[in-house]
């Protein structure tokens, strides 16, 4: 078997993430921080005057195994050419396998055509990708028919973090569990709001209610009308979905389940963009919980650790194990 590294720029906000990866495989599977059966190791990314960069890993990667944990929080442009220029640095190098950790999958959102004369962004990146990579780890993607756009030789681990959340909900709020309902904010994400309610039933042994809110709009970023599918009154409420970009879709669909008789109102997003920033979501939203799949700076907001996760699925990969057994 060949040797393994894990690999990230040491000035990206990866590294911290990089650096629980590697602790939680060293302290949990062999149990000595000494041993460095799983190295890592900084990609230097030097940048020229025109914003150009040269990647360089600094160690010798030939016949290893290399998992490349990228900084998510990237400009998407430079995310996608930062990725491109490592795998070929990689691959150029002699690497055995050059497997990536993107713990949010950008472009994941442009998964079809909504109006003629556009690219199908995610099958474009897909294709960009896909030649010489082993294997991409990811998490809550968008919409998970985007790993149909990757071949068949190249498997896609699309983890979720909702076990994690879940865990987050139960030990540090003392909200009546048993009165929750679970509401997604969108028809899109029934499925994703089901597999967080199975979830928290395994944790509890209670059934949950689910509603849904569609929405239609007149044009992109603007929504025209918002209905509810389900009966709120009288309850908690925990709004379920993949991003929190710029939030407006909570904020407005926290009003209208206020209008419909819920008491608190809390929302998870697996990625917190933010890209309005933090105050007006937390005008409407009583909590406000992440993941670290993206850093946040805000102590408003609750951040749930996924990376023990990830480390787990590399460790388990690496090894030839299940990584579907997880969940």
């Amino acid at each position: 078997m060949a040797g393994v590294i894990l690999l990230a720029d040491p000035k990206s906000n990866a590294w911290e993430f990089s650096k629980k990866i590697q602790e939680y495989i060293i302290n949990k599977h062999y149990g000595n921080s000494h041993v460095v059966e799983f190295p890592l190791y900084e990609l230097e990314v030097k940048y020229f005057r025109n914003n150009e960069f040269l990647v360089h890993a600094q160690e010798n990667v030939r016949r290893k195994e290399v998992y490349f944990i990228s900084d998510c929080s990237l400009d998407p442009s430079k995310w996608l050419t930062q990725l491109l220029m490592v795998k070929d640095m990689l691959l150029s190098a002699s690497a055995e396998r050059v497997n990536f950790v993107l713990p949010n999958l950008l472009w994941g959102r442009q998964d079809r055509k909504h109006m003629p004369h556009v690219p199908i962004s995610s099958r474009a990146l897909a294709n960009a990708l896909s030649p010489g990579l082993s294997r991409i780890i990811t998490m809550d993607m968008h919409a998970s028919q985007v790993q149909g756009f990757y071949p068949s030789n190249l498997p896609v681990d699309n983890l979720h973090s909702f076990p994690d959340a879940v865990n987050h909900l139960i030990l540090f709020h003392s909200i009546d569990i048993k009165n929750l309902v679970l509401v997604s904010p969108d028809s899109g994400g029934v499925t994703r709001t089901r597999a967080f309610a199975n979830q928290l039933t395994k944790k509890t042994g209670e059934n949950y209610s689910l509603a849904i809110i569609n929405k239609f709009r007149s044009k992109d970023g603007e929504i025209e009308v918002m209905e509810l599918a389900g009966n709120v009154e009288g309850k908690n409420v925990l709004m379920i979905d993949d991003i929190i970009d710029s939030g407006g879709t909570l904020c407005e669909a926290a009003n209208l389940l206020r209008k419909k008789g819920a008491k608190k109102v809390i929302g998870y997003g697996t990625h917190g963009l933010f890209t309005e920033g933090y105050d007006k979501i937390l005008q409407f939203i009583d909590i406000v919980i992440v993941s670290n799949t993206i850093p946040t700076n805000d102590s408003r907001v609750e951040v749930v650790k996924v990376n023990d996760l990830f480390a787990e699925a590399i460790y388990r990969d690496y090894k030839g194990l299940s990584i579907s057994e997880l969940f």
